[in-house]
Formats: C-alpha cells, structure tokens, sequence
C-alpha cells in the first residue's frame, strides 16, 4: 500500500521516515518530495507490502507528533487526471495565451 505522509518538518530524511514506519512492519520505498532546489516540499510517500501493516500504521501515526510536527498519515489516493487544457484561462504560463484585451483583437 502506498501512504501519503503529510506535513513534515522540511528537515524529516527519508531515513526518518523509513524508521518512524519501520516500526509498524516492513516498509519497502520511502520518498520525500523536493522542490527544484532540493528542498522538502513538507510531505512524502511510504510503500509498506503488506496491507495490513501499512493499515495499522496509517491508524497508529495520523495525528501523531513526529519531529515537531503533527503528522498526516493516510492512504494515497491517485493523482487526478489532467483535463489537458493547459493553464488556467487567460494568461498563465501554459495554454491560455495573452490577457483578456488580447482576446477581441485576435477572434
């Protein structure tokens, strides 16, 4: 099972996180996501193999306190699908294209 682990000290390591969940039962990959310039983006994923271990340990440590900060931990959910439109609207830096103005002059 994949557990999404939220609200993390930017400092927690993956190593942390390995043995904070370690002691719940066998954990296979621990990834804390950074930003461009390295840095904790303050959350991570957990693969525990056995479900009724990742289980136990989502009940055991949501709303825990875990190197200063209250913890979230909880099954992943999916990523939601794009809607493949780009940007957002008018402007942006993807898709979208120009300012409200823009839009009479070229249609």
């Amino acid at each position: 099972m994949n557990i999404f682990t939220g609200n993390l000290n930017y400092k927690t390591s993956e190593e942390d996180l390995r043995q904070l969940f370690s002691e719940c039962g066998t954990v296979s990959s621990v990834k804390v996501i950074k930003d461009m310039n390295g840095q904790s983006r303050g959350f991570g994923f957990v693969e525990m193999p056995e479900n009724n271990e990742a289980i136990e340990a989502c009940k055991k440590l949501n709303g825990t306190e875990f190197m200063e900060h209250t913890i979230e931990v909880n099954e992943a959910r999916p990523k939601p699908a794009s809607s493949g439109r780009g940007g957002g609207g008018y402007g942006g830096n993807r898709g979208g294209g120009g300012d409200r103005r823009d839009f009479k002059k070229r249609y």
